[in-house]
């Protein structure tokens, strides 16, 4: 069991019925009353954000969540394909439950798959950045150096994000997945 005044992010729990995340935790106590715990928490199975208010005192079940090194292959147009590292087994997730996801996977890159139980897959968990490569963007302009002065590019999962101006098509760049933001030149 897990006392909810010992949450923090990263976190995952059982609440009726459904597998969540904490992603924030705050406490709180008025006057004489007990104490609160509001906890910010992302459901696993729905992937939809919730706020929950706990008294300080509850205790709630851990989710026991297995994290298994993949492989992103391909899409079949409803799933994305991806290798298991350990057994070379096709494991398929519905592309909805990879929206923000996808726009950091280009086949080859490696992921961890998390599993509820030995049975239920609940999504990927992507590393901190990856390297993906510029499509689209207008050239610099000289002159537009003077400050940290930004253009929009197109990278080939189709992200749109905000690089520096000296930034030109065909360069490979580290994108912040948790973000989706530019960090540096690869």
């Amino acid at each position: 069991m897990i006392n909810v005044n010992d949450f923090k992010p990263g976190i995952t729990f059982l609440h009726n019925e459904n597998i969540l995340v904490v992603i924030e935790s705050a406490h709180s106590k008025s006057g004489r009353g007990q104490a609160h715990v509001k906890v910010k928490a992302k459901n696993l199975r729905t992937q939809a954000i919730i706020t929950i208010t706990f008294t300080g005192d509850k205790t709630v079940y851990p989710a026991i969540i297995d994290k298994r090194p993949v492989i992103y292959s391909y899409d079949d147009g409803m799933y994305s394909v991806f290798m298991d590292n350990e057994d070379y087994n096709e494991i398929r997730i519905d592309q909805s439950r990879l929206v923000w996801e996808k726009k950091f996977l280009v086949p080859g890159n490696e992921a961890l798959l998390r599993v509820y139980k030995n049975l239920e897959i609940l999504g990927i968990d992507l590393p901190p950045s990856v390297t993906l490569t510029v499509v689209n963007t207008p050239p610099g302009v000289k002159g537009n150096s003077v400050s940290n002065t930004t253009k929009t590019a197109i990278l080939e999962t189709g992200l749109q994000l905000q690089v520096p101006m000296f930034i030109n098509n065909g360069d490979k760049i580290i994108v912040s997945t948790d973000e989706g933001k530019y960090k540096t030149r690869a």
